[in-house]
């Protein structure tokens, strides 16, 4: 099933997000569910722009954590909410979603693994990045995020933020 979802000015472009078979999110147990659940509607939520929903989803001590090059403004740790949402505008400054699909998503326990393929345009440089894959490991705990860590093709995204 895929979900279009508009994004506003913090992630400009269309975020395409494929969740996967309803029947492979039934056979999950409910812990696994749950925490699946959740992570989806985070990445529904920052990515729609509604940060409301996205606040009362994070835990108070969650960290995102990009991986890459550090010359890049959005490459982490960020430790801690208010860290977060200082974070999330620098990202939205610095970059724009132009594709996302998820192609496999699965949960065991309070762990959520998603794998995909995105693109998007660095607004530094205002280089397309070419597509590129991406994969997403996250944890819940009492019903909110705690852990984002993100990995990326630093390669090729740092190449296009970098580019004269």
């Amino acid at each position: 099933m895929k979900h279009k979802i508009f994004i506003n000015s913090l992630f400009v472009g269309v975020l395409l997000i494929s969740l996967g078979s309803s029947a492979r999110a039934a056979e999950m147990d409910a812990e696994s569910k749950a925490s699946f659940d959740t992570v989806m509607a985070f990445m529904g939520a920052v990515g729609s722009g509604d940060m409301d929903k996205a606040i009362s989803l994070m835990a108070d001590d969650m960290v995102w954590h990009n991986e890459g090059d550090r010359a890049m403004p959005w490459i982490g740790p960020w430790n801690g909410k208010d860290e977060i949402l200082k974070f999330l505008p620098i990202f939205g400054k610095n970059f724009q979603t132009t594709a996302w699909d998820n192609t496999d998503a699965f949960a065991l326990g309070d762990t959520v693994a998603v794998f995909g393929k995105m693109n998007g345009i660095t607004k530094h440089s205002g280089k397309e990045i070419g597509e590129f894959t991406f994969a997403l490991r996250a944890k819940v705990r009492d019903g909110k995020v705690v852990l984002w860590n993100w990995f990326e093709d630093s390669y090729a995204v740092s190449q296009a933020y970098n580019a004269k």
